[in-house]
């Protein structure tokens, strides 16, 4: 009766779910890319399973060992971890979860790559941490440099260069044809870091054949929906990015240990069950935003979004909330555009910042990564963190519009720009644009 029940639910969401489905070809070699242990479940439990089944070769990579969770950390100690030994032995606790979660779908350790670069903390390397500057600092760990003996590169320095390295080291040794990890439009810094260190390894790697990529999306505002367990039930996007992305299912099998596997991350699965559960669907979604080249006959793209403040933001935090309602980038003479729309003026705690980051030739970590940071009237320039003078970009403002403009040659004239942008009450992050990529290469 039960496996009736399952062939049912498979049978309807088929149905249901209107997606092109994702394939698994025998020649594919299949990296699941995870930020942080218990991603790789949320996001690919039906693609680790069906590339078990036909036999495929299978790894997996955590940016992360997730040693920044105080919230899970105390719902499973009891009380908080504090002391920095005892944080990293946390990482240590939510490896050997990933490790058993892995087990249960019969994935062996040693397919189990961890890179242990800083939980909450590689997005700031993505932003500020290359070259001259100094390492990244832990959160919680308060080292500077990987701390797990069992990582790929014990010691490796909290850099922007170390990451790549490391990741870069991942693809060329592993040969993905199909590479799933974090979505550009999550809203968790790691997640949204990871994307963007993977797509320069990728550029940098310049391989022949490039694995295709396929995002999978874990943090959003007000979604999934309905929260809780539904299994039965399909996952669907956000509405509103529904139309700009090309999305693609995977259609969960009737024997799903996804579940199952879930609770093996014991720290995540007791401190944030409901939210936990509501991944555990008939299928599973993958989809990425296109480069914009395909936009530069007209020069321009324009993408609408629908802000609603995090459930995880306090109700004063709620109060002050401004979201970005539109965003778009042109290339107008010579120059990159950034403008986005915001559902309210900035206030006096509440600021916006641009970042415009070039690419070119294999040199992402000597290129230029600018942060326009705005406030409720000026505005200041960074590169990293160098402060630059303000007249290198123009900055044109509406009471709820704001317009960057980036000269090419101030961004060394890259072939790919990679932009994003966000808004935060002091340092609590309350809405962020996608990671974007505008191909250059193109252009004459």
């Amino acid at each position: 009766m039960r496996n009736i029940y399952h062939v049912l639910i498979q049978y309807i969401t088929m149905f249901a779910v209107s997606y092109k489905r994702v394939v698994l070809e025998p020649h594919d070699r299949v990296l699941v890319a995870a930020p942080h242990p218990d991603d790789e479940i949320l996001g690919c439990t039906g693609i680790i399973q069906q590339a078990v089944r036909m036999g495929l070769p299978l790894r997996f990579v955590f940016l992360t060992y997730g040693d920044a969770n105080q919230w899970s950390f105390i719902v499973y100690r009891k009380w908080p971890v504090l002391d920095p030994e005892d944080v990293i032995s946390m990482g240590n606790v939510r490896h050997d979860e990933a490790v058993t979660a892995a087990s249960v779908l019969n994935v062996p350790p040693e397919h189990l790559t961890f890179l242990g670069y800083p939980d909450f903390g590689t997005e700031d390397i993505l932003y500020a941490h290359w070259g001259d500057n100094p390492p990244y600092k832990g959160l919680l760990t308060r080292v500077r440099e990987v701390p797990y003996k069992n990582a790929l590169s014990p010691g490796a320095s909290y850099k922007g260069e170390e990451i790549l390295k490391d990741i870069k080291t991942v693809i060329h040794e592993f040969q993905p044809t199909k590479i799933f990890l974090s979505h550009p439009a999550d809203h968790n810094r790691d997640h949204r870091a990871l994307y963007i260190f993977t797509r320069v390894a990728l550029y940098d790697l310049e391989l022949e054949n490039a694995p295709e990529l396929y995002p999978y999306l874990v943090h959003y505002s007000s979604w999934p929906t309905p929260r809780g367990y539904y299994p039965a039930e399909s996952l669907e996007p956000p509405s509103h990015l529904e139309d700009q992305i090309v999305w693609e299912s995977d259609v969960l099998s009737p024997d799903n240990l996804k579940l199952q596997a879930l609770k093996k991350h014991k720290t995540q699965y007791s401190s944030n069950t409901n939210y936990l559960l509501s991944f555990v669907r008939a299928n599973e979604l993958y989809g990425d935003f296109p480069d914009m080249e395909t936009v530069l006959s007209a020069r321009s793209v324009m993408v609408n979004q629908h802000p609603e403040p995090s459930e995880e933001l306090l109700y004063s935090e709620r109060m002050q909330f401004v979201g970005i309602e539109k965003y778009s980038m042109n290339l107008l003479d010579s120059a990159v555009v950034f403008s986005m729309e915001l559902s309210g003026p900035l206030a006096r705690d509440v600021g916006a910042s641009v970042y415009l980051f070039g690419y070119r030739n294999g040199n992402f970590a000597g290129m230029p990564k600018l942060r326009v940071s705005l406030g409720d009237f000026g505005y200041t320039v960074y590169d990293q963190t160098q402060r630059l003078p303000d007249d290198v970009v123009q900055v044109y403002r509406e009471p709820r519009k704001i317009t960057v403009r980036a000269p090419l040659d101030v961004l060394e004239n890259p072939k790919r720009v990679l932009a994003s942008a966000k808004v935060e009450l002091v340092e609590v992050p309350l809405d962020c644009a996608p990671w974007r990529v505008l191909d250059l290469a193109s252009v004459k």
